[in-house]
């Protein structure tokens, strides 16, 4: 009678939680076929649709800003003629002195010109160049230095100063 007792706790010991067929249908089921439904879950949502970066609220932006380009090549002519002061003042800056934008003195006034026609041409021509307040660098234009520099005594000229129109080098170096 005791070799049977000990027989059947030596029994328990060894089964484990599965204690019928039902339990193993179950267990398999769970082993394998549930992680295939959750890896494919996880396949669909990184598949389906675009993300936006991560800080972006604007997912097409985001995008461009991406796959912008790195560099670009520009090429001119370089045997074009240069622009005249009043080409450069029609072409860029009548854009914003025409009407006297943002409080961009407007062409041929004579007051509005006054103070800044005091700086001398340097300065104004610097400012042409490099933008200022609302202006952009070059007015916004795609211009040599010296077509700048021609549609600033240009304006200039126009609200009052004397400046002489800038020669192109080679002119200048011909007139010595």
């Amino acid at each position: 009678m005791s070799d049977n007792s000990n027989a059947n706790v030596h029994e328990e010991d060894h089964t484990g939680p599965i204690k019928n067929p039902k339990q193993l249908l179950l267990a398999v089921a769970y082993s394998f076929i549930l992680p295939v439904f959750i890896i494919i879950g996880l396949v669909y949502f990184v598949t389906s649709g675009n993300k936006p970066a991560a800080g972006s609220v604007d997912p097409e932006r985001a995008i461009a800003e991406r796959i912008q380009k790195v560099g670009m090549v520009e090429i001119r002519d370089v045997n074009r003629p240069l622009k005249s002061g009043e080409e450069v003042y029609k072409a860029v800056c009548s854009g914003c002195h025409q009407s006297g934008m943002v409080g961009s003195p407007k062409l041929g006034d004579a007051g509005a010109w006054g103070p800044r026609i005091k700086t001398g041409f340097d300065a104004l021509w610097n400012s042409a160049l490099k933008g200022k307040g609302a202006m952009p660098a070059q007015g916004g234009g795609d211009l040599a230095d010296l077509e700048v520099a021609r549609g600033v005594v240009y304006m200039a000229n126009a609200g009052g100063a004397k400046f002489d129109e800038p020669k192109a080098p080679a002119a200048a170096e011909a007139a010595k």
